[in-house]
């Protein structure tokens, strides 16, 4: 998902208003949570400008073991 604005549950009700609700979600869906103690989201990368300077910031982090061990789980239908 690309966001254009940081609007409060902007991915959450898109999500759920295509059929496809995040996983733990407990406002957009009310399924298996896969014992998720919260919402399977993580940004990859975001990017932003500097407020102070206008320098164009980029960041990129690995999702964690647990949402890799979910995309596992999914993937082989658990």
């Amino acid at each position: 998902c690309d966001l254009e604005t940081g609007r409060t549950h902007q991915i959450r009700v898109h999500m759920q208003y295509i059929g496809h609700p995040i996983i733990g979600d407990p406002l957009y869906l009310n399924k298996n949570s896969f014992g998720l103690a919260g919402q399977a989201l993580h940004a990859e990368r975001i990017s932003f400008n500097h407020p102070a300077t206008g320098e164009r910031m980029e960041f990129t982090v690995e999702a964690p073991q647990y949402f890799k061990d979910l995309l596992n789980k999914l993937r082989k239908g658990e």
